[in-house]
């Protein structure tokens, strides 16, 4: 269980993940459609601009989430059986976690994995410090790879991940059924799967929310290329690179670019990226589902729908799936 003040990370973990991080967005970058991995959001600054999103008029995203969350959120609870681990993707700041954690009875470990590494030991320490008589084992990775989980004190009975806000629209559908392959791997026979999911509606109000009024998801999205310029090297003028959201209908997606306003060079380190005036790199996908879209990709990676929750418009979906063949 996390003890005294949240850890920093090694000095060799993060000289990795800096390595990972350029190598990213060098074959983003000079793909022939430029590209950036959308994980990269999440740095320090990333995270508290994604939590100011949270809060806006626009996003209706997480107040819905977190409604269904507190209505039914001792039902999911008791999905999760006695001696459970419970292993969260993209923990962030673990608020919604907290009506899980605050109604499961005789949870074993919680494993909130996520990239941002001092986001993350100090989101576990407030968790811990809550809990304690939970065991809060942080995980600082990349959940989308195969993960080596941490020893916990008692063993699990089994095994749950809990995938909230919807990132799994950040995937295309065959990455995301990948994904879902891994976690159906990772929980075993008897484990299950609470996972978060945004469904189609009407796309005034997606395109609100993606093209807030004061320019916070704006300030999100640029936000990649100032961590790319303070911790590779690089010298984008992020001025010169314009926010756009829209929705991709052929595709049934969000789309999210930075566009650059003229021509221009950008070096990362030692490395020349060019840009025409109009060209644009792709930060992210928010694909939006239906719950047979939902249950088609769960079933093709091992999981069977077993309960859905919904608000009262169908703007979001929380889905409890177990893996297939389990007990």
């Amino acid at each position: 269980m996390i003890t005294g003040p949240a850890r920093p990370l090694p000095l060799d973990t993060r000289k990795s993940a800096n390595a990972q991080f350029r190598a990213d967005v060098l074959r983003g970058l000079r793909a022939p459609a430029k590209r950036l991995p959308c994980k990269y959001f999440y740095d320090e600054a990333g995270s508290e601009l994604f939590e100011r999103i949270t809060e806006l008029d626009e996003y209706y995203l997480t107040r819905t989430e977190l409604a269904i969350m507190e209505r039914h959120g001792r039902e999911m609870a008791g999905l999760l059986g006695r001696g459970c681990m419970l292993i969260e993707y993209g923990s962030g700041s673990s608020t919604k976690t907290r009506l899980l954690l605050g109604q499961a009875r005789d949870i074993a470990a919680y494993v909130p994995v996520d990239l941002s590494g001092e986001h993350l030991y100090r989101a576990a320490q407030a968790l811990a410090e809550e809990y304690p008589n939970i065991e809060v084992l942080p995980l600082c990775a990349d959940f989308a790879r195969r993960l080596a989980l941490p020893g916990s004190r008692s063993r699990p009975a089994r095994r749950v991940v809990y995938f909230p806000g919807s990132t799994i629209g950040n995937f295309t559908p065959g990455r995301a059924v990948r994904l879902l392959r891994l976690t159906a791997e990772l929980c075993g026979p008897g484990g299950g799967l609470l996972l978060g999911a945004e469904l189609q509606k009407d796309l005034a109000v997606l395109d609100a929310a993606y093209n807030d009024r004061q320019g916070v998801t704006a300030a999100f999205n640029r936000n990649i290329l100032v961590r790319i310029n303070r911790e590779l090297g690089a010298d984008f003028d992020v001025g010169q690179f314009a926010h756009r959201a829209f929705y991709n209908a052929a595709a049934g997606r969000i789309e999210m670019h930075l566009v650059s306003q003229r021509k221009q060079q950008v070096h990362v380190g030692d490395a020349e990226i060019l840009f025409a005036a109009g060209e644009s790199i792709r930060t992210e996908y928010s694909y939006k589902y239906t719950s047979s879209d939902l249950r088609d990709l769960a079933l093709a990676a091992g999981f069977e729908m077993e309960k859905v929750w919904m608000d009262e418009r169908k703007y979001f979906g929380v889905y409890y799936f177990r893996v297939v063949g389990g007990e």
